[in-house]
């Protein structure tokens, strides 16, 4: 059989971002409720949806799998995982532990010039106040990706990486109270000033509690466009 090859002018790396292309839009649209909960999941039907091949797709409820997204059973296909408070709550438990361990270690290799970055990033977070939503996203996950790209343990940075970016594909459909709001600023500030102390023990709670209040925001959100009818059961 003879090889395929790409084009010359075409970007070698085009190909991995179909296929995160591929893998985006599925997931978003499971997030988003146009995939519907244990709606069946036939790779035809979803390439010819999305205007690709079968193998893309395969890969994307692969991936997807991972995520805890789609459920594969035997004989039975894929279908869409339900995403309820059940979903969020068992990501939240796996990443109070997580995060709190990333975030011990770092104060234990923190320096001054990593206290006057974290100070920065947090006086731009502030500065736009949430006025942009996206922006708002991105320096948070700066923030706090300062902190956990410095483990040593990539498997677990990654796996925080992973679970940050389903909570934001979630979270992205629910306003954010001014509460939370509140709450984010104190929780970030509190952490900064317990690295700068190193208090590892209180960074490590700082940041448990911050999860957990980001969680039961996320789940309380839900619960709220469930009963206004804003939003079907995802």
């Amino acid at each position: 059989m003879s090889d395929v090859r790409v084009k010359s002018d075409q970007p070698e790396e085009s190909l991995e971002q179909q296929q995160a292309s591929v893998y985006e839009m599925i997931r978003e649209d499971i997030v988003s409720g146009r995939l519907g909960p244990n709606e069946r999941l036939k790779v035809a039907e979803l390439a010819e949806h999305y205007q690709t091949s079968t193998n893309p797709i395969r890969e994307a409820l692969q991936q997807l799998r991972g995520e805890g997204f789609v459920v594969m059973e035997p004989n039975r296909g894929a279908r869409v995982r339900p995403i309820d408070a059940d979903f969020v709550r068992d990501i939240i438990e796996i990443e109070v532990l997580i995060e709190a361990a990333l975030t011990r270690w770092f104060v234990s290799i923190a320096s001054d010039a990593d206290i006057v970055e974290l100070e920065a990033i947090q006086a731009e977070i502030e500065a736009n106040n949430y006025a942009d939503r996206i922006r708002h996203g991105l320096l948070d996950t700066r923030f706090h990706k300062f902190i956990y790209d410095r483990h040593y343990n990539r498997h677990a940075a990654e796996l925080w990486w992973k679970h940050r970016e389903i909570l934001r594909a979630i979270s992205r459909r629910f306003p954010t109270s001014l509460s939370r709001r509140v709450s984010v600023f104190r929780e970030h500030r509190e952490l900064i000033a317990c690295i700068q102390a190193q208090d590892a023990d209180g960074a490590a709670a700082v940041v448990a509690r911050h999860v957990e209040g980001s969680g039961r925001h996320i789940i309380e959100q839900m619960g709220v466009a469930l009963r206004n009818g804003t939003a079907k059961r995802l």
